[in-house]
This record gives C-alpha cells, sequence and structure tokens, in this order.
C-alpha cells in the first residue's frame, strides 16, 4: 500500500484525501494540518453563540463534479429555513431533503443580494436601470463614462498590467470610479503594477464593473462585445457556514481511514533524485511517503526544500507575493441603514451579504452581513445584527500589528464615519480574526511564475493543489478541480500535470467569466 502525504486541511487538500480514499484502497493517506481548526480560509469561526464565515464563500459552480460533491455530503434543504418561514419568503425547495430546523446537514438556498459603497452613496448590486443609479452617479458622470466605454471599444491598449486590461474592458471613467482605488486599497499596489493575469481570472471579482458595462453596453449597444459576467440570484450555503462542510468532509475521510494531524506545520521537504522523500513538521514530526499533495504556499514548499533549490525557482518563490486579511466581527443591536428594497428580512434589516466598499476615504474592503448568509449564523437572529468587516492588509504593516482593541475601535469608527451605525453603543460584542497569505498575488516575481511550475512538475510524486499551492486566486471550486484533477493522474498513472495546472486559466476568463465560485465546462 503506497503512503500519500497532504499538506493542508483546507478545500483543497481534503477534496484530495477524500477522493483518493474514496476511489482507490491502494493508499494510505494522512493530511497535515498547521492549525487546530480544518478548511482553511473556508473555516467558519464559532464566537459567543455566533459564527463568522472568513471571506464569504458562496456555494455555486458550473461543475457537475462539484456539485454532485456537495451535494453527496450536505443535501440541499427540503423544509423552509428559521427566517423564510417567520417572513413568508419561498425558495425552491428539494423534494425529500432535510429540514434545516430539524437537521444539521444542509445546505440552505439563500438569495444573494449585494450592493456598493460609493460617493457616500449605495448603489444597487447589480446595477439596475432606475432613476436612483443616475441620481447617485449624477448626469455628468453618467455621460463621461458611456462615452469613455464607446471609446473603449475601438481604442485598446497594450495589456501589459491590470489597470489597461481594465481600461480595454470599462473605459477609464468607470476604471477609475469603480476599480482604480479600490484595487490599491486591496491590494496595496496600483493597478498599473499588476499583471493582467489577475483581472483575466478575476473578471468577477469586483462583479459592480461588469454590471455597469452591461447597463452601459443597453445605452451603447456593440453586437461585437460580451458581457462578462453571468450573475446568479441564489445560492447553496451550508447552515452553520463553509468550515460545517469541511468539518464533515474530514468526518467522513476519517471514517474511511484517513488521518488528520493537527497542529503540524510543514517546515521542510526533503527531495533528490526527482522526488519528495519526506516532510518534516515545526513540532519535529516527519513524515515518509510515496506520494505528496501539497496545499501549502509555494513560497514556503520550496524555501522548505532547502538550499539544494537551483537559484532561479528559488528566487521566483521567494518573491512571490501575498495579501494577508483581517476580519472584525461586531455583534450589534442594529444598522443604521435602511431597507429600501422591498426584501423582507428579520428585523427589516438590509438584505444584503455583503456590501462592497469602493470609498477609499476608508480602510474597510468589505461588509458581511451574516444573518443574511444563514440566521443560523447568529444567536439571536431575531434581535441583534452580526457583521463582518474586512480589511486587506500586510503580516506586519501597522494594522496587522495593532492589537485587539486598537483593531476593533479603528472598524467601529470607520462604521459611523460611513453612517452604518450611529454610536459606540451600538456595539455588543467583538471578535478579531487573522489570516495570513489569504490572497496570492500577481506581482513582483509572479511573471516568472511559469518557470517555477516547470520546475516543481521536475517531482514526479509531489503535486501542487489549491489557492496557495499553485499561487492562483483560485475560488473554492476550483481550488477542488485542482484536487479532483490531481487524485485521477495519481489513479491512473499520469506523469504530466498541466490539467491541474490549468484549472481556472486565463484563457477561460477572457472567453467567459463566472461567478465568485463559478466555473466554466
Amino acid at each position: 500500500m503506497k503512503k500519500c502525504i497532504i499538506i493542508g486541511g483546507g478545500p483543497a487538500g481534503l477534496t484530495a484525501g477524500y477522493e483518493l480514499l474514496k476511489k482507490s484502497n491502494d493508499y494510505e493517506v494522512v493530511i497535515l494540518e498547521q492549525s487546530e481548526v480544518l478548511g482553511g480560509i473556508s473555516r467558519t469561526v464559532k464566537y459567543n453563540g455566533n459564527r463568522m464565515d472568513i471571506g464569504g464563500h458562496r456555494f455555486f459552480s458550473k461543475d457537475k463534479s462539484v456539485t454532485d460533491f456537495w451535494e453527496s455530503l450536505m443535501p440541499v434543504q427540503g423544509a423552509e429555513s428559521f427566517d423564510d418561514k417567520l417572513l413568508g419568503r419561498e425558495k425552491p425547495l428539494s423534494k425529500g431533503g432535510p429540514d434545516p430546523e430539524k437537521e444539521d446537514r444542509v445546505m440552505l438556498i439563500r438569495r444573494r443580494i449585494s450592493r456598493i459603497y460609493y460617493l457616500n452613496k449605495f448603489f444597487d448590486y447589480p446595477i439596475t436601470m432606475k432613476p436612483q443609479t443616475f441620481i447617485n452617479m449624477g448626469l455628468v458622470k453618467t455621460v463621461k463614462a458611456g462615452c469613455s466605454y464607446l471609446k473603449s471599444t475601438v481604442s485598446k491598449k497594450e495589456e501589459t498590467s491590470l489597470e489597461n486590461f481594465y481600461i480595454n474592458r470599462f473605459g477609464k471613467v468607470l476604471y477609475s470610479m469603480f476599480f482604480e482605488g479600490y484595487t490599491e486599497k486591496l491590494w496595496g499596489r496600483h493597478p498599473s503594477e499588476i499583471s493582467a493575469d489577475w483581472g483575466a481570472q478575476r473578471v468577477k471579482g469586483l462583479s459592480i464593473l461588469a454590471v455597469i458595462k452591461d447597463m452601459l453596453s443597453k445605452l451603447v449597444p456593440n453586437k461585437d462585445r460580451k458581457v462578462e459576467t453571468s450573475l446568479i440570484e441564489e445560492f447553496r450555503y451550508p447552515k452553520f457556514g463553509p468550515g460545517q462542510l469541511w468539518e464533515i468532509v474530514g468526518a467522513e475521510f476519517e471514517k474511511m481511514g484517513g488521518k488528520i494531524i493537527y497542529n503540524s506545520k510543514v517546515t521542510d521537504i526533503d527531495i533528490s533524485n526527482g522526488r519528495v522523500n519526506s516532510v518534516k513538521c515545526e513540532n519535529g514530526e516527519s513524515f515518509e511517503g510515496d506520494i505528496f499533495i501539497s496545499s501549502m504556499p509555494v513560497k514556503d514548499l520550496v524555501a522548505g526544500m532547502g538550499e539544494t533549490v537551483p537559484a532561479a525557482p528559488a528566487e521566483i518563490a521567494n518573491g512571490l507575493p501575498y495579501r494577508d486579511f483581517v476580519t472584525v466581527g461586531l455583534l450589534l443591536d442594529k444598522l443604521n441603514l435602511k431597507n429600501e428594497t422591498g426584501i423582507k428580512t428579520l428585523n427589516n434589516i438590509v438584505p444584503d451579504c455583503w456590501i462592497y466598499v469602493q470609498d477609499v476615504g476608508v480602510k474597510l474592503g468589505r461588509i458581511q452581513i451574516f444573518n443574511n448568509w444563514s440566521p443560523y449564523l447568529v444567536k439571536d437572529p431575531q434581535n441583534t445584527v452580526w457583521i463582518g468587516l474586512e480589511y486587506f492588509c500586510d503580516e506586519g504593516d501597522s494594522f496587522w500589528n495593532m492589537n485587539e482593541k486598537e483593531c476593533v475601535d479603528f472598524a467601529v469608527n470607520e462604521l459611523k464615519k460611513m453612517g452604518v451605525i450611529s454610536s459606540d453603543a451600538r456595539v455588543l460584542d467583538s471578535h478579531r480574526e487573522k489570516v495570513q497569505k489569504a490572497y496570492p498575488a500577481y506581482f513582483d516575481t509572479y511573471d516568472r511564475i511559469d518557470e517555477l511550475v516547470e520546475y516543481l512538475d521536475t517531482f514526479e510524486n509531489l503535486y501542487c493543489v489549491g489557492r496557495n499551492g499553485q499561487h492562483r486566486y483560485n475560488n473554492m471550486d476550483h481550488s477542488m478541480v485542482t484536487s479532483f484533477e490531481a487524485v485521477s493522474n495519481i489513479i491512473s498513472g499520469k506523469k504530466t500535470k498541466e490539467n491541474i495546472w490549468s484549472v481556472n486559466t486565463e484563457a477561460e476568463y477572457h472567453e467567459e467569466s463566472d461567478d465568485e465560485n463559478g466555473k466554466k465546462q
């Protein structure tokens, strides 16, 4: 029996382990997880009876293998959830599916609603063709944006940067309004310094742009241009957040004979003769194996290989950048935002899953409203609002190094500045979570990533999967598919790995863009 060592207990690592044991009896599989919980950035944090979704995870995919995987482990609800029942909201239900009021292992069907905060105003998300939209933008800006967009259809810039990528698709005015400042906030770099590859993969990352583009294309028709998004109206969501699914996958993996070892951060990788021989953890434990599947950051993987790595791939890996992430959870008695959507909600709160904060006058990037993801994330959803404030930063910078009180105070002050809450008295409780290397970035040595991939592929028994494992801004379903492909190669004996690296490639996204957790079939 061959031994497979999997580094990382996030979506990619867990999917790989589960699939390998499900499809073959020839492997002993061990997952090494550096923390005490499963799920990686897709984990759910529990705090004082409330739950936080780190990053927000809509469960939507166009890849049937992914949706079948989800469905097999967490069937879709067959009865109304707590809030839908109370408010009389109708949802499509799965015949014979579980009742979320009685069972926990269930996927909810949730309505997708988000908005954008810009120019001290809230824009509908997606943008609607109603008078308020044009009032918010102003007549002059609307006309300028339309003319700029029209110009972008006939005058193209060389796509040497993310800035040019977006100007080519949305025009200079929309780019300046809805992308330039926000991207610099998100990445800590001006878009002119970021590779166009990021835009090719993540057109939908700031999908409001494409929606506005769609709106303007109706005003300025052009039969040769495609709308680059497909906006879903509903998505699946685990009753207790995304981490619930990955905890279930972990439990099922162990039932099949797999082993998960927690608090085992891999720091050293022993290599020789084009193979990985073993890995060593921070706690001193070593694990030998025949096959190694890595979802750890490429930067750390190569660094762990030591001085035997040639100078070029070592330099590329060492220079790969990441953006770190902080979520501040606030429990409030109420939001200072009026629900003028006509959509029923508990306590009449705004119905958004999250709000994109385009305003560069604040550091805040997005606001999650956990009540609207699932009422079961909130201890008292009828009387409190549980929100997550998302900040992008770099490990070791001034924001990252704030103590928890300083960070919470900073976040509360920004909410007051935006008018989201009226006073400190609205805050009933708070909690902060930090996430290292949340977003692999597309600048610095990233332009040489193909050289690094070529080097990693020389190790016949090493498979790199997932967001950090490939240094690619994958969605959750894309990360899962990289593991499906890796397992397929392992079982079939396929030596080449192009199929693993080609998941969520630029070509797909130039052809057709998909939603946050979508994948073209």
